[in-house]
């Protein structure tokens, strides 16, 4: 099951939207290649002209930005709007990822 909740009254610049998009279908790709879950969330919400991205999944946990290209091509993203993104994944889960975007980049 992968819910998704979005609350964005506005629409962000197109090269944000483009990189929210590559950040949730890469975080997706993720999940599904590697974690194990049985169960993911997306929520996208904008406040004070920022757009964040969480994706939680109930998955084994211990992913690792150094192992791969996904999260690394996540961070980079991120960082070229001048972003954050964070991660929490402790061994045996779960997966927390959170990116916030200026909206207007």
């Amino acid at each position: 099951m992968f819910p998704v909740i979005v609350d964005v009254p506005a629409r962000c610049a197109a090269s944000v939207e483009a990189t929210a998009y590559f950040v949730v279908a890469e975080a997706l790709t993720n999940i599904a290649k590697h974690s194990g879950a049985a169960h993911a969330t997306v929520t996208a919400r904008s406040r004070g002209g920022r757009l964040t991205l969480c994706v939680e999944d109930d998955g084994h946990g211990g992913a690792d930005e150094h192992g791969g290209s996904g999260l690394t091509g996540i961070r980079r993203r991120v960082a070229a709007h001048d972003g954050t993104l964070s991660l929490a994944s402790p061994p045996g889960g779960p997966t927390t990822l959170k990116a916030e975007l200026p909206c207007g980049s």
